[in-house]
């Protein structure tokens, strides 16, 4: 097992708080405070920020700190353009047992969608969400699929959270929407889906539909 340095620790850390919304879009991070935070010295902090920069989160203005950078109109619209061909080809290619399946495990993520969204719990509804939309790319049994699906969950789940206030004021909108969503993939209505994502997609994430 490779050994984790602490550098990986501070990065791990803050990517974690930032996926959370806990550090928000905007926020400067200070190498001082992160260091102190978590028991370490500036130079594993730095080097956490460096990757971090590389891989997209923050933006380092040096003797300032690193801001945390908000996602574009355009990023969170071209990666849900990619995640609707997949889940789209998932249940385009989807079986009827497959569709069947789909329709019990999904019924049960849903409520329990609506039951976060109850109690204003977002970070448990942002990970019910993100399993309930890769479900439908698993249709398609294509691992590499999957592989190009996964790599977008970091920017789905900040597409998500920046989105929260829009999707918390009506709940409800959501998971009708959710639900129709899950009652065309069981009848294998993909075109009607395909409408219905691009829809969704861009009522939750106030983008303009195509």
């Amino acid at each position: 097992m490779p050994r984790t340095t602490a550098a990986d620790r501070a990065h791990g850390f803050i990517r974690d708080e930032i996926l959370h919304g806990r550090l928000a879009p905007g926020t400067m991070l200070s190498e001082n405070e992160l260091a102190a935070n978590l028991s370490m010295s500036r130079t594993p902090v730095r080097a956490a920020l460096t990757r971090l920069q590389d891989e997209g989160w923050v933006t380092i203005y040096p003797q300032r700190g690193a801001l945390v950078r908000e996602l574009t109109d355009q990023e969170v619209r071209e990666a849900a353009e990619v995640r609707h061909a997949l889940e789209t080809a998932g249940v385009q290619r989807a079986t009827p047992p497959d569709r069947e399946r789909l329709t019990a495990s999904l019924s049960g993520n849903i409520d329990e969608q609506t039951q976060a969204l109850g109690r204003r719990d977002f970070a448990a509804f942002t990970t019910l969400a993100m399993s309930f939309h890769r479900a439908f790319a698993e249709l398609a049994a294509n691992t590499v699929l999957l592989e190009i699906y996964d790599r977008l969950l970091d920017r789905q789940q900040l597409s998500i959270i920046r989105s929260s206030q829009r999707i918390a004021s009506d709940p409800d909108l959501v998971i009708q929407e959710h639900r129709a969503l899950l009652e065309q993939a069981r009848r294998g209505d993909w075109a009607a889906f395909a409408t219905h994502l691009a829809d969704h997609q861009a009522r939750s994430h106030g983008l303009e539909s195509g």
